[in-house]
C-alpha cells in the first residue's frame, strides 16, 4: 500500500510541477544504404564510371568497385539487382532517375547486391547534383 500512495504522490508531482520530457536533438544524417554497389562504365565516356561512383557515395551508397565494361553502346542506365531483396534498390532506383530495372538470379548476390550500367545519359543523373551546365563547347 506504501508503495501504490508513493508511485501516486511521485505521479501528482511530476503533473504538477509540468515535466516534459524533452525531445532529442534532430540530426540530419546522410543515410547509409547497406548494400555493395559495382559500376560499369557501359557508355565509353572516358571517366565516367569514377564520376559515377562519386555521385553514388556522396548520395549513401556504397560502391565496392567500378571498371570498364566490356560492351560500351549503351544508351541509357541499367540497374541489375543481382539480391532482389536489397533494402536500397529503390532507393538507388530513385536516385539514378531509372526504370530500367532487372532482377537477375545470380551467385554474386553474396558479394554484389546490385550492378549499374552506366549509359549515356548519365550525365543527365549527376550533373544536377554536381551543378554542371550543358553550356560546354
Amino acid at each position: 500500500m506504501r508503495f501504490f500512495i508513493m508511485l501516486v504522490f511521485v505521479a501528482l508531482l511530476a503533473l504538477a510541477t509540468g515535466c516534459k520530457e524533452k525531445e532529442p536533438p534532430k540530426v540530419q544524417e546522410k543515410r547509409k544504404y547497406a548494400g555493395s554497389l559495382e559500376v560499369l562504365n557501359s557508355c565509353g565516356e572516358v571517366g565516367s564510371a569514377a564520376k559515377m561512383t562519386s555521385f553514388l557515395r556522396r548520395n549513401g551508397f556504397d560502391v565496392v568497385s567500378y571498371r570498364n565494361d566490356l560492351l560500351q553502346n549503351y544508351d541509357e542506365t541499367i540497374l541489375v539487382l543481382r539480391n532482389p531483396e536489397w533494402e536500397g534498390a529503390q532507393a538507388l532506383a530513385q536516385t539514378l532517375q531509372t526504370k530500367n530495372i532487372m532482377k537477375v538470379a545470380s551467385k554474386r548476390a553474396n558479394d554484389i547486391d546490385a550492378t549499374i550500367y552506366i549509359g549515356k545519359d548519365f550525365k543527365q543523373i549527376i550533373e544536377p547534383e554536381q551543378g554542371e551546365t550543358n553550356d560546354k563547347e
